[in-house]
């Protein structure tokens, strides 16, 4: 059972993309099971509203599914030792193009924290949603740019390719959203955007040197979008203040930015590189 767990001659030392599928379908159940166990132990609290009209409403709904996956994946990492390499220095530099998906993601979020109108928001909602976005960005980036480019890496592909599957993995966790509502044109958008989302938090972990700015980055895109457009996965209803249009503009910038990344990305990180350790028998 240990060499299951070893990283330098076990099971997932050996990587692969079907190993990073499985991380990812592992924490996609345990994010549902966990949606359904709060839901059913305190899903007699929520009131009506939608998900953001208490801070109740918030933390069942969102911060403690989310918040128990995030704590399961730092768990799964602890448990095969991949905590310091994967928060460590990446083993591959980035480019100078690659500072531009900084500005790409960080403009929206700006835009979004001077624009949101705070005051339609129940007290808390806005600092709890904020936490529920940490949550987020330290779990799905955990998942598929932790584990999930860590395994790619192993298996020997080329940076692209790592780019792509990773960015894939991480559109794939977002076909939950259809669970109730089917693939309807809203779902199938989501899954484009956050395609080349991933893209840029990939880009962002290279150019930055560490997995830790794309967890803050991510961590502020997913709670500013939700409270700018009063839902999840749904899009703003009427006019908006100017600041707010603007910030609107970053999904499609995203977009843009994510397919010329496509044509940029190189390099390969050979598996002796990544000096992952073993743990003992």
């Amino acid at each position: 059972m240990a060499e299951f767990w070893q990283t330098r001659d076990g099971f997932w030392h050996r990587g692969g993309w079907w190993r990073a599928l499985l991380v990812t379908a592992g924490y996609l159940v345990i994010y549902l099971g966990a949606s359904q166990l709060v839901g059913v132990t305190l899903g007699h609290l929520i009131v009506d509203g939608g998900v953001f009209a208490s801070v109740t409403n918030v933390a069942i709904e969102l911060l403690l599914p989310i918040g128990i996956g995030a704590v399961v994946i730092l768990a799964f990492l602890a448990a095969i030792g991949w905590i310091k390499p994967v928060f460590g220095r990446q083993p591959i530099a980035g480019r100078p193009w690659m500072w531009i998906a900084v500005a790409v993601v960080a403009y929206p979020i700006v835009f979004r924290f001077i624009g949101l109108d705070y005051g339609s928001f129940p007290a808390g909602v806005v600092v709890v949603s904020l936490v529920t976005g940490l949550f987020i960005g330290i779990a799905e980036e955990l998942v598929t740019r932790g584990a999930g480019v860590a395994l790619l890496r192993k298996a020997g592909y080329k940076e692209l390719v790592v780019a792509v599957l990773s960015s894939t993995l991480f559109a794939m966790m977002h076909l939950v959203n259809a669970i109730g509502t089917g693939f309807t044109p809203m779902i199938l958008i989501l899954l484009v955007y956050t395609f080349f989302f991933g893209i840029c938090m990939y880009v962002i972990m290279r150019v930055t040197g560490s997995i830790v700015w794309a967890i803050v980055m991510h961590g502020l895109t997913d709670p500013t979008l939700f409270l700018s457009t009063g839902g999840i996965d749904t899009a703003a209803e009427g006019a908006q203040n100017i600041w707010l249009t603007i910030a609107a503009t970053g999904n499609w910038a995203v977009i843009l930015f994510g397919i010329v990344a496509l044509f940029l990305i190189r390099g390969r990180v050979l598996p002796a590189e990544e000096k992952l350790p073993t743990l003992p028998a």
